[in-house]
Order: C-alpha cells, then structure tokens, then sequence
C-alpha cells in the first residue's frame, strides 16, 4: 500500500511540476537561463556564428567569445508583464546587459578621428589592429544598458512554445543593439 502511495503521489508530482512550468513565462525564463549558464545549445549557436564570420582572426574570435560568455553570465532581468490571449501569448521582458554597443560606436568614432593610429604600410586602415582595439574596448565596457524585449510564444498540443527570436532580441541580449 505504501508503494501504490509513492507511485501515486509520485505522478501527482510530476504532472503537477510540469503544468506549473508550462506556463509563457516560465519558458521565457527557461530561454534566458540558457544564456545565463551558458547552455551548451547557446555556446553552439556562438561558435557557429563565430565560425562563420570571416573578418576576425582566429584570436579576436576567441576572444569575442569570451566577451558574450561574459556578457551571458551577467545578463539580468525581469519580467514586466504576461498577456494570455488564446492560444498566444506574450511576455514583457526588462534585461540589463553591458552595453556593447556603446564600445563599438566610440571605437568606430575613435577611428575617424585617429585615423592614423590604424595605417598600415600600404597607407590603408589595418583592420585587424583596429578590431583588436574595438575587442579591447568592449572588454574594459563597465557600463549596462536596458532593453525591453517582447516575447511571444504560441500554445502547442498544450505546450507553451517560445516563437523564433528575432535579429533585435538577439542583439539586445548580446547588448550590441544600436539604440
């Protein structure tokens, strides 16, 4: 009898837990955790854009790569808001990254005006010297920014699924957007 008990109460449990995190918010949470403990799916996706990208050198790409595990790891928010309606949902999100974006709009303004910092011997601008100083720039970035993001998800054989993030959301997250 006590078995049967266990076993029911067991089940209980777990339907229980799994209806209470099938709710829009809590798979929103769930997608930024991933970032926050930097997911193996999430690290993936980096290396794959990472991989991809042709104007870095192997070292900036490594060290690029520890700039976003850094800027995951630090990424805050709060949920502003949920909005049921049927079958969709949407999820207002405030999060606080290192603003990025700010680094690299001063380096690209740096440049301009320092111009000759960058020449190389063919009196063009060296871009791998000016990217390892942009890198630089966003490594010693104290600053944050606060982005809200809207997320919307959509019910799915009684799932709560997370819609595909867009390129912004994507850029808010890696505190890169151009605000």
């Amino acid at each position: 009898m006590k078995k049967f008990l266990l076993v029911i109460t067991t089940v209980l449990l777990l339907v229980g837990c799994e209806s209470v995190m099938n709710n829009p918010t809590k798979r929103v949470e769930t997608f930024l955790n991933k970032y926050q403990t930097m997911d193996s799916e999430v690290l993936s996706q980096l290396d794959t854009t990472l991989n991809n990208d042709n104007t870095l050198t192997n070292e900036q790409k490594k060290e690029y790569k520890e700039l976003m595990k850094k800027q995951y790891q630090n990424l805050t928010y709060t949920i502003k808001d949920e909005e049921v309606d049927g079958d969709t949902a949407t999820v207002k999100v405030e999060i606080e990254v290192y603003d990025f974006n700010k680094a690299m709009t001063d380096s690209d303004n740096y440049l301009l005006e320092n111009q000759d910092e960058f020449i190389d011997e063919e009196n063009e601008i060296d871009n791998e010297k000016f990217m390892d100083y942009k890198i630089n720039q966003m490594k010693n970035t104290k600053e944050k920014v606060k982005y809200t993001i809207d997320f919307t998800l959509t019910k799915e054989n009684d799932q709560w699924m997370l819609d595909n993030v867009d390129e912004i959301t994507r850029q808010k997250i890696h505190g890169i957007y151009n605000y």
